[in-house]
């Protein structure tokens, strides 16, 4: 079983939309066994696959001790494709119960997915370096990275860097690969927003780049995943390309 965390210092990196299309290509195209975790209390990864997170237990409970992980995953629209949902309580659920005196919280996720019976376990993290990131990082054995060609994004990667090189030197941990998002093949900056990655993150960065397209959003409107809405758009392409790459470096 691989278990990989997709992690970003900055929110709009198309962090979510790869996680759950990463995902939903290994399900639908390679015919993986796949289980999304949706770890950020924002819950965009759980209305995008169409369920309400008010109406759904997340992990909170399970890491409390209250419930089972089984009890919490959700069947999706997808084929071999389950979905562990989020929800607010998430946010602070670190000082709240049995984890709040438990001084090694942070490794309970990893002892409560490491035996579950899924292919591929795929964790969608908050965009900060907090408790659950942590937590996600921990529990996975590689991260893909999220990052779009602007300054902000970029400027948040050699902190990241560094919050992974950390937790690698305590836990197995191997970065996978950067993925871009919002890829325009013109834009000015390019080369140099690329050689920056290069530096903080060398031979990391996909070949494949996720391209703008509407297509994304909308297909989120639906809580489906683009290649169930717009299967010839071109962000379905970049997702079907970038999964295969990710299998090759796997």
């Amino acid at each position: 079983m691989k278990r990989i965390a997709i992690s970003s210092f900055k929110g709009g990196t198309a962090k979510t939309s790869t996680a759950l299309h990463v995902g939903s290509a290994l399900a639908k195209f390679h015919k993986k066994k796949v289980l999304l975790i949706d770890f950020d209390a924002q819950a965009n990864l759980t209305t995008g696959l169409g369920f309400d997170p008010d109406e759904s237990d997340s992990l909170a409970p399970v890491l409390q001790g209250n419930k089972t992980l089984k009890e919490v995953i959700k069947k999706t629209c997808i084929q071999n494709l389950d979905l562990v949902p989020a929800d607010t309580w998430l946010e602070r659920v670190e000082v709240t119960g049995q984890l709040a005196a438990d001084r090694y919280s942070h490794e309970r996720l990893r002892d409560i997915i490491k035996d579950a019976p899924y292919d591929y376990i795929i964790i969608d993290t908050p965009p900060s370096l907090c408790w659950l990131t942590e937590s996600a990082l921990i529990a996975a054995q590689h991260a893909l990275v999220c990052a779009t060609p602007e300054f902000y994004s970029i400027k948040g990667l050699e902190r990241l860097s560094q919050f992974m090189e950390s937790i690698g030197q305590r836990h197995p941990l191997n970065v996978l690969g950067v993925v871009l998002s919002f890829w325009n093949i013109r834009g000015k900056s390019n080369d140099a927003f690329l050689e920056v990655i290069e530096k903080t993150f060398p031979e990391k960065i996909l070949k494949t780049k996720i391209r703008r397209d509407i297509s994304v959003s909308e297909a989120s409107i639906y809580g489906k995943p683009i290649f169930e809405t717009m299967p010839s758009s071109r962000a379905a392409e970049d997702y079907l390309s970038i999964t295969k790459e990710i299998l090759k470096r796997l």
